[in-house]
């Protein structure tokens, strides 16, 4: 349910910011730009979500398999281990990955006009945010 909720705020702020007037001067012409990102970044969520109910389903599936067929118990619970750390981490690797392309935007934003130079803002405000989640998770594991 909170997938769907997700996904539904998602195509509703898309729609808001849709309906903005262009007035910014400085993004005059960029507009096709803006609505490729958005574009992308639409199919992204809706593949994410897709992939995730694929997980869930196929994880039930092997699930009652494993109790239909009436396999061991060492070797279901070897076969449905799951880390509690890499839970816990996840929430850290979406703060480092939201941290660094909202650092990215507002760079971005004082360094108008949108051109290349934007794009390689973003890729290495991302990369940054991918390497300190590293360095953490290697802290973490000391």
């Amino acid at each position: 349910m909170k997938k769907f909720t997700t996904f539904i705020t998602a195509i509703a702020i898309a729609t808001t910011a849709n309906a903005q007037s262009d007035a910014n001067p400085h993004m005059a012409g960029h507009n096709g730009i803006l609505e490729i990102i958005g574009t992308i970044g639409l199919v992204a969520i809706v593949m994410f979500s897709i992939l995730q109910m694929l997980k869930y389903l196929l994880d039930y599936r092997l699930k009652n398999k494993i109790i239909d067929k009436g396999i061991s118990e060492e070797l279901a619970s070897s076969l449905l281990h799951v880390d509690p750390n890499e839970s816990k981490n996840v929430n850290i690797k979406w703060f480092a990955i939201l941290a660094g392309i909202g650092t990215a935007l507002t760079i971005i934003y004082f360094t108008l006009p949108l051109g290349v130079h934007s794009l390689a803002i973003m890729a290495f405000c991302i990369s940054a945010s991918f390497l300190g989640y590293y360095f953490f998770l290697r802290k973490a594991r000391k």
